[in-house]
């Protein structure tokens, strides 16, 4: 059993909205970013060692999940607002800047971060999702004529309350299978493509329980969450695609600040982001760290905790 007898939690006023956070140790704010479907609790590896390395560690459950606002309009989901979310978090935590790292989802977050306030975050880093400037053409655009004749996760979530129903329907089963497939358990070069009317996890089998990177108390914390929560929140940031892409016109399409890359071999996302992956010598020029983590799917951080954590703790010493 981990020992999160360390980590505390409150919640935190802003940019308008309130996120529950979990914290632990003193000295420069490094923030932890989570991703889809999932909450602070993926973190809980990292914050023992890099609060012993002398930092204050905080990772939000992001705006719509867990114990944090949910807003109800799909439209507040868009990246600009949850970049703001986190640049708000600085001030709020007694700091001036941050170091961002994010995960999934996170990830873009971190990652914009660093875009837009250079003045507030010293140093950012993701795990999974490589950096890609922003698009010639509306995403999901694009993701529409990829995927015009195939099922695409994605586009399968754009319409409100569908995704919702059948991840709810039961919650644990759902994120088992869900976690199982996104892992370093599973050889994603299995997969055959699907009719575009299909749903996301008939299809899926359910593993009866997961890699030991995944406790049943684990999947039960998540469970809870989900089942206070629902599913709408998290889902939004997927609805958003557009939105953020308009709000974010002549963005700047370089990361200047010292940055981090680690993902797993056997991560999806590192293949659907190839193009993006091969371009970070350009788009992300100060890399510290670049890094495919052996054995370990798209789970990051807690399927590879060792790897992760000594990762971070090199990034940190030398930023």
């Amino acid at each position: 059993m981990t020992n999160h007898g360390a980590i505390k939690q409150r919640r935190v006023d802003t940019n308008g909205i309130t996120l529950n956070i979990a914290e632990q140790g003193d000295g420069p704010l490094v923030i932890l970013l989570h991703g889809f479907p999932e909450s602070w609790y993926s973190w809980r590896h990292q914050f023992e060692p890099i609060a012993n390395a002398g930092y204050h560690v905080v990772a939000p459950d992001m705006r719509g999940y867990g114990k944090s606002d949910k807003p109800d309009e799909i439209l507040a989901y868009n990246q600009v607002e949850v970049v703001n979310d986190i640049i708000g978090l600085i001030p709020a935590l007694g700091h001036e800047t941050a170091v961002v790292i994010g995960h999934d989802w996170g990830a873009p977050t971190a990652w914009s971060t660093a875009l837009f306030h250079p003045d507030k975050v010293s140093a950012v880093g993701a795990l999974s999702v490589p950096f890609s400037p922003r698009a010639e053409a509306p995403p999901l655009d694009t993701l529409k004529a990829i995927f015009k004749d195939m099922f695409f996760y994605q586009l399968y979530f754009q319409e409100p309350g569908v995704a919702e129903a059948e991840l709810e329907q039961n919650i644990k089963q759902a994120l088992r299978k869900f976690y199982h497939m996104a892992s370093g358990d599973v050889d994603i070069s299995e997969f055959s493509p699907r009719p575009a009317d299909a749903d996301l996890l008939s299809d899926t089998p359910d593993p009866g329980k997961l890699g030991s990177w995944c406790s049943e108390e684990d999947l039960d914390f998540y469970t809870a969450e989900f089942t206070a929560s629902g599913f709408r929140g998290p889902l939004n940031y997927y609805r958003n695609h557009n939105l953020t892409w308009q709000l974010t016109e002549g963005a700047p399409r370089q990361i200047t600040q010292p940055a981090m890359f680690m993902a797993g071999q056997k991560d999806g996302v590192i293949m659907m982001a190839a193009e993006a992956l091969k371009a970070m010598d350009k788009t992300v020029p100060n890399q510290v760290l670049h890094e495919l983590i052996p054995d370990c799917g798209h789970w990051t951080q807690q399927e590879a905790p060792d790897a992760v954590n000594k990762g971070i703790l090199k990034f940190l010493e030398q930023v």
